[in-house]
């Protein structure tokens, strides 16, 4: 009798905790013009693998200050990037603007290479299929290397480099078949925002299983780039830890964007814009 009350409870937990989940992704509120999922890395990495296990197509990015910003300068982007079933708040900023102006409370932000370590670790106690899309082939490799060493019961179902253009309408459909045909449980998308989340967003309901733009995380796995410490991750200083080790790349970026982010704060603040844009 002890022993059918502890399996009843169990069913009982598990279900409440779905449904948490699934109302969890329901909490949107809109920063701007994108409308942010509040939600953990243990929340959003228990969601994508069940949609993983199911098969479900559901997109996924992990959003910062300069998506943000391509979605304010560009309606199509941000009418496409909208389309997506879960974008989570990447960067302190991001975070901070959220907590005061919604008062949701978060503590601590949603970046994509965090949360791609997260989804990993869980794919792996479930053997699952990694399907690695974007990139360069010396990447594609060294993350190969790297996943198969932290995380051995990962399947690696396929790979795709990045073709650095877009692709043709034969070209898609050849991709699509073959990602489907893989039988890849998870997709991880790096082709560099905003590229990445028009590609997932474009491929909603084509390719059978969640599809991550995480961009930069390609580059984190590989060791390309080095994570900063948490320390500065924390104080909201991480945009200058890899400024510094992609000056060229990254210094005209976080010029206009980090500019941009901070006078609509300010505007919102003060009240001269509403921190909801319409027309979204």
């Amino acid at each position: 009798m002890y022993a059918i009350c502890l399996l009843c409870k169990k069913i009982t937990f598990r279900s409440l905790t779905h449904q948490i989940l699934l109302n969890n992704m329901n909490f949107k509120k809109q920063l701007f013009t994108v409308n942010y999922t509040i939600t953990d890395y243990d929340e959003a990495s228990n969601l994508i693998i069940e949609k993983a296990l199911s098969h479900t197509s559901f997109g996924v990015t992990a959003l910062a200050v300069h998506g943000l910003i391509e979605s304010v300068k560009s309606k199509p982007f941000r009418q496409l990037l909208n389309k997506l079933d879960m974008i989570v708040p990447d960067g302190q900023p991001v975070r901070w603007a959220l907590n005061d102006f919604h008062k949701v409370k978060l503590k601590d932000r949603v970046a994509g290479p965090i949360l791609t370590d997260h989804v990993l670790a869980k794919a792996n106690e479930k053997s699952l299929g990694i399907y690695l899309y974007g990139s360069t082939s010396a990447t594609l490799e060294k993350m190969i290397e790297v996943i198969r060493q932290k995380y051995p019961r990962i399947i690696i179902s396929g790979t795709h480099a990045d073709r650095f253009r877009e692709a043709t309408a034969e070209e898609d459909i050849a991709d699509i078949q073959k990602i489907n045909a893989s039988g890849a449980d998870i997709v991880l998308v790096g082709r560099g925002c905003p590229r990445q989340e028009k590609w997932v967003a474009n491929h909603l309901g084509l390719i059978n299983a969640p599809m991550l733009a995480i961009g930069a995380a390609f580059d984190f796995i590989a060791g390309n780039i080095v994570l900063a410490p948490k320390w500065i991750q924390d104080s909201g200083f991480e945009w200058l830890y890899r400024l510094v080790q992609e000056p060229n790349k990254l210094w005209k970026r976080y010029l206009t964007t980090n500019t941009h982010f901070i006078f609509l704060f300010i505007s919102c603040k003060l009240g001269i814009r509403k921190i909801n844009f319409d027309n979204l």
